[in-house]
């Protein structure tokens, strides 16, 4: 666990550990969001490289005999 300091400006650096595992680019985008009193930078990815990330996902669903 890396600790930040926010400036006066409110920025905040992401450690080179963490940047370096995500795969972070200067000038890339995140989203951040708020969750139970936590920020979360969730970065953005272009449609391309979202390309197979569900492959091999079970997308068999159990429904009621009624909903055939």
């Amino acid at each position: 666990m890396e600790t930040v300091t926010i400036s006066p400006k409110f920025q905040v650096v992401i450690p080179k550990q963490i940047r370096e595992a995500l795969g972070l680019r200067p000038g890339q985008k995140v989203q951040a969001i708020q969750v139970d009193g936590r920020i979360e930078l969730v970065p953005v990815r272009p449609m391309k490289e979202l390309r197979g990330f569900a492959k091999n996902m079970d997308t068999s669903v159990p429904r009621e005999k009624d909903r055939l």
